[in-house]
């Protein structure tokens, strides 16, 4: 029934479909004069490593995403209270290293990459053809945040708009991908701040429906803090984490959840309310989901009635009825059972969850476990991906990426490399060195002639 539901949602919305900004199809973006890429942005080395997407060569390492490091680090220590937030980043979030590159996205001509850089608390779009030649001027535009440290960031399927999380302010801000006129009149600039809208504690991922329409957005809380054991003092510790649905028209909030009781409710007591990364089914309804310290993933019905009939928050006067509910809660192996929940990796026992275009099979980034497991959405079916059964080293997973061609792209952080898989025929097709900490990867395009001259 899950999968029926899922296909009608795919035949419904395949007409309307608008393809993703930087995922054309692979001979529209060569006649336009654009290759299709992966971007893997290498955090702690602050470089982005370039990939072509059909051959799964590595065009380019090393290109520069913090030319203005230098400048950068002696604003900060002119200021303490940023030299504070700074040095909180580096030693919680960041492991001890600084954050330069945690989530990349191309503009739709290929020219541009908008780079969010946690430890200096921007979103900066890059001249990639200057920056990979190690040119100046490569940064064409800057935007600070109001808090002090930046995260995910969202692409809208036209392209036009980022949404970037703005960690320490509870807020997602909204910038123009693009330089246009709009419909009263106004002209607007790329990278000029629009909207925000609210979020809980330490807002992290945003992801747009299919068409455009809303936002599924989460907060994860602290994570950098302790109260990891579940006890009365986890949600003063870590904060107030929420899952939300955001109207894109007005940026009202339109549904916010409790994972954490929505869980309780549905029989799993004591699981954590802060939602990692997220797969968003085509339609919209279905959603799958982790969260903090859990080694396997959540299934979540958008449209579900509630079955108490409570209403929850909402960001208006009048608060909407709350539907929704955990259909399934789907376990993986935990390989590390006796190491204490402090020693995860910012609260992360699994951190990156993609689905097939399809929606049958998620790839699941098995963190903690240092494995990639291909999950059947209907049975749960799994095949592991690790060392022992690819050859490969497959050290801390921290992201999963939908591919062109029916693959995943996955982060091994610790590896300091990318692996590639090929979810249909359930093998690994390419596993790539990139830089140091790979993080977040994204599919894009850039200009034949800057591969070119590569």
């Amino acid at each position: 029934m899950r999968r029926l539901l899922l296909t009608l949602a795919l035949l419904t919305t395949a007409l309307a479909a608008v393809p993703a900004p930087g995922q054309p199809a692979d001979a529209a973006s060569r006649a336009s004069g654009k290759r299709s890429v992966m971007f893997v942005g290498n955090n702690w080395s602050g470089t982005a490593t370039v990939v072509d997407a059909q051959s799964l060569k590595v065009l380019k390492r090393g290109i520069d995403l913090v030319p203005d490091l230098d400048e950068e680090l002696a604003a900060i220590r002119r200021d303490p209270v940023r030299l504070a937030y700074y040095l909180a980043v580096q030693q919680g979030p960041g492991e001890g290293h600084d954050q330069l590159v945690d989530d990349m996205f191309t503009t739709r001509d290929g020219r541009y990459l908008a780079v969010s850089r946690p430890s200096l608390a921007d979103v900066v779009w890059v001249d990639i053809a200057k920056a990979a030649a190690g040119a100046p001027g490569a940064i064409v535009r800057e935007q600070q945040m109001d808090g002090h440290r930046t995260d995910h960031m969202g692409v809208s399927p036209d392209g036009r708009r980022l949404l970037v999380s703005d960690s320490t302010a509870r807020q997602v801000i909204e910038f123009s991908m693009v330089t246009e006129v709009l419909p009263d009149g106004r002209r607007i600039r790329m990278g000029d701040r629009l909207r925000a809208f609210a979020s809980g504690e330490t807002p992290h991922e945003s992801n747009y429906s299919r068409n455009g329409r809303r936002v599924f957005h989460a907060s994860i809380g602290r994570v950098y803090t302790p109260g990891d054991q579940g006890t009365a003092l986890e949600d003063p510790i870590k904060g107030d984490r929420w899952f939300q649905v955001v109207r894109n028209r007005d940026f009202r909030v339109i549904k916010r959840w409790d994972m954490g009781r929505e869980l309780a409710e549905a029989g799993y007591p004591g699981m954590s309310s802060a939602v990692r990364p997220m797969a968003v089914g085509r339609g919209g309804r279905f959603l799958w989901f982790q969260v903090s310290f859990f080694h396997g993933y959540v299934e979540f019905d958008t449209r579900a009635p509630d079955l108490n009939g409570r209403v929850d928050y909402t960001s208006g006067d009048h608060p909407e009825p709350r539907r929704g509910a955990v259909t399934r809660v789907v376990p993986l192996p935990n390989r590390v059972p006796d190491m204490p929940r402090e020693q995860y990796v910012n609260d992360s026992a699994h951190h990156g969850l993609s689905v097939d275009a399809e929606g049958e099979r998620l790839c699941v980034a098995g963190t903690m476990d240092d494995y990639v497991a291909l999950v059947d959405v209907d049975t749960t079916r799994r095949r592991i991906f690790d060392r022992r059964t690819t050859g490969h080293a497959y050290l801390k997973p921290y992201w999963t990426t939908e591919g062109p061609n029916g693959t995943c792209w996955v982060s091994l952080s610790e590896s300091d490399a990318v692996a590639v898989i090929d979810v249909r025929r359930r093998r690994e097709i390419a596993w790539l060195a990139v830089g140091d900490h790979p993080q977040r990867i994204r599919h894009g395009v850039v200009r034949e002639r800057t591969v070119r001259s590569w």
